[in-house]
């Protein structure tokens, strides 16, 4: 068991940060929580490390009050990526570091140093997104889908027929699903409360996935063509919904226009795009080794210009009207422009934002990272990550049927499921996310499940979704529902995870459907589930206690796959303790004169309350009288010997 309310915190949030979208060269104000309850702090400084060299600025105390004392000092942001941390000096001696890590009497290491970020910022509506993942051939078949003439490849199946997903037919069984389909189904959507769909590719293929496409200047006309992408976005944005798609930045597909231009085609003008092994260019790099997936070579200048680079690039025209998707998410955006000693992935990424920027500023650019995403989730491109280490897994790992053997040994996107305990789960969530400036974790894809992965449901104790869910909802990050998930589908693997939509079946899963849409009320409804702090408060084998924290609100929250009993000292629920409201769920709360409080929940459970914001003064800018504070501004190595 942990109390971690009781430690000095730091975010990226409002409450800590003056501006979590700075320009360069802008002083910035950061502050710390130190809770009474931990000790007397008698100096505060920061350390930051713009070109790599130790700096070191004093703060002073702005705010106190019975719980904790709240100390600030000045950023200068001398670097795009300017990282920073505490130095917190304690009444009786002992020096203790505060990262993004956590407490430490150790040094902390310049990777888990906090992070502001000066790049070009997320738009404005990305932190409150829910987002609803649309595989089309399996989500809705419209009328005019009968009236369509089947391609080689595919081969047909009845909507209620059961998925192949081992052999073979597993690429090529279809069903007909189609974006005039996606579009009937709005009002679905809608009621179910999520703001933004991720469409899985659209474009003509010879898979039912068209991960493989032949080309990217055309909607499959298997799915309405590029009319029905318009009268699809066109209906979701009267609606209030946003749209984006799925590039594969990575690879094409061997049908390709381009490789098909160059395969055995030395001297071709598009010999450039793609790894060859020999000079015939018969031979060539595909991914992981799948020859039907052949990997694009971003030396070639000719290839971002068509692709990547540009209004009239393939990234920017689907962007631009009359399609006007809101965003991208970009497959296997961790191997694009890597191969063996090449790796351009930073400058792909780049051009593919600034491309975004110069035709519409207003949209989103996700990547696809399974494992550690850190190293390139710096907020210089990608706004948020579709990854599994910071929450699928940890996810999985607490809330699936103790010793259940499926999914089973290693899975690329699940890795191996473990029975995790709380403690765990909260470990291995923190480390992977300590890496993330905030904001980039603010848009970072919390999923249960994807079409990638085994359905959550299929593997879990009885009752834990809405603890799966419920923590999708309220951690930072976009929560994740993959079409089906609402209807209560299972699925073994990615593969069987794709079932078409059970349409006939809405009254049979309305419970289903009720749960999701009251969770996803929950964060549309409240502000500091879209963008507030984060507290941990308590953590426990069966039970995890936070709090998402503003100005204006406090959510505090519950997550218990048993019967546990919680008690909060003190101070841990800070000066946010006075009038509750239960939002969720039916753990009970009760909060002692002293602020101290206790949490009683039965069995698998999920709770929220609405608790008053956090009060405190406005941060001071620069110019502003400071005569009543401690010193401020940069420290020298003589003032601060301690730390050398």
């Amino acid at each position: 068991m942990l109390q971690p309310a009781l430690e000095p915190h730091h975010d990226g949030s409002p409450l800590y940060v003056s501006s979590g979208h700075p320009e360069l060269g802008e002083v910035v104000r950061v502050r710390v929580r130190i809770p009474r309850a931990w000790g007397d702090a008698r100096r505060v400084l920061t350390r930051s490390n713009p070109d790599h060299e130790p700096r070191f600025t004093e703060a002073e105390i702005v705010a106190r009050d019975d719980d904790a004392v709240w100390w600030e000092a000045d950023l200068t942001v001398e670097n795009p990526i300017h990282g920073y941390r505490f130095l917190i000096e304690r009444a009786d001696g002992t020096a203790w570091w505060l990262s993004a890590r956590g407490l430490s009497r150790t040094e902390a290491r310049d990777m888990n140093d906090f992070r502001l970020v000066s790049y070009p910022e997320p738009p404005e509506w990305g932190q409150s997104t829910v987002l609803y993942q649309v595989f089309p051939d399996r989500f809705a078949r419209s009328e005019l889908a009968d009236r369509r003439d089947l391609p080689d490849w595919a081969e047909p199946a009845a909507w209620g027929d059961e998925v192949i997903h081992v052999g073979p037919s597993t690429a090529t069984q279809f069903f007909g699903g189609d974006l005039d389909g996606v579009r009937e189904k709005l009002d679905h959507l809608v009621g179910l409360g999520v703001t933004m769909i991720y469409l899985t590719p659209v474009f003509p293929a010879r898979s039912n996935h068209r991960y493989d496409a032949w080309s990217f200047e055309e909607v499959d006309p298997l799915l309405g063509g590029d009319e029905a992408l318009i009268r699809l976005v066109e209906a979701a944005h009267e609606r209030g919904l946003k749209v984006i798609g799925d590039l594969t930045s990575n690879h094409s597909g061997d049908a390709h226009e381009w490789f098909r231009a160059a395969h055995g085609q030395p001297g071709a003008a598009e010999s450039d795009f793609y790894y060859w092994l020999d000079p015939e260019q018969q031979g060539y790099v595909s991914w992981l080794g799948v020859p039907s997936l052949p990997k694009l070579n971003w030396h070639s200048r000719e290839l971002r210009r068509r692709f990547i680079e540009g209004p009239r690039s393939i990234v920017g025209r689907w962007l631009a009207e009359p399609y006007s998707l809101d965003g991208w998410r970009i497959d296997v955006a961790n191997m694009t422009g890597r191969y063996l000693d090449d790796d351009l992935n930073q400058e792909v990424r780049r051009i593919i934002r600034q491309t975004m920027i110069d035709v519409n500023p207003d949209t989103l650019l996700l990547g696809e990272s399974t494992n550690d995403a850190a190293s390139d989730f710096t907020g210089d491109a990608w706004h948020g990550a579709m990854t599994y280490a910071n929450f699928t897994r940890p996810l999985w790992n607490w809330l699936r049927e103790p010793g259940s053997p499926a999914p089973g040994g290693i899975n690329v996107t699940l890795g191996r499921t473990e029975d995790f305990s709380g403690l765990e789960f909260w470990d291995q969530h923190r480390r992977f996310t300590a890496e993330l400036a905030w904001r980039v974790r603010l848009h970072t894809m919390n999923a249960l499940d994807t079409h990638d992965t085994p359905r959550f449901l299929t593997h879990a104790r009885p009752g834990a979704v809405p603890v799966a869910f419920g923590l999708a909802v309220t951690l930072p990050g976009i929560p994740v529902v993959f079409a089906g998930d609402e209807f209560g589908l299972v699925g073994d693997d990615g593969e069987h995870s794709r079932t078409p939509l059970p349409w006939d079946r809405l009254a049979e899963a309305a419970g289903s459907i009720d749960l999701y849409s009251a969770l996803i009320g929950l964060k549309r409804a409240h502000p500091a589930l879209n963008g507030g702090g984060l507290r941990w408060l308590h953590i426990g084998d069966d039970v995890l206690v936070f709090a998402r924290e503003t100005a204006d609100e406090t959510a505090l929250v519950a997550a218990a796959r048993a019967d546990v009993v919680v008690e909060l000292a003190a101070g841990s629920l800070g000066a946010a303790v006075g009038d509750v409201e239960r939002l969720i769920g039916e753990a009970a709360l009760d909060i002692g004169a002293d602020g101290a409080a206790r949490i009683h929940s039965t069995g698998m459970s999920f709770t929220a309350w609405r608790l008053p914001g956090v009060a405190l003064p406005a941060f001071r800018r620069p110019g502003d009288d400071a005569e009543t504070l401690a010193g401020s501004g940069d420290v020298t190595p003589e003032l601060a010997p301690e730390v050398f």
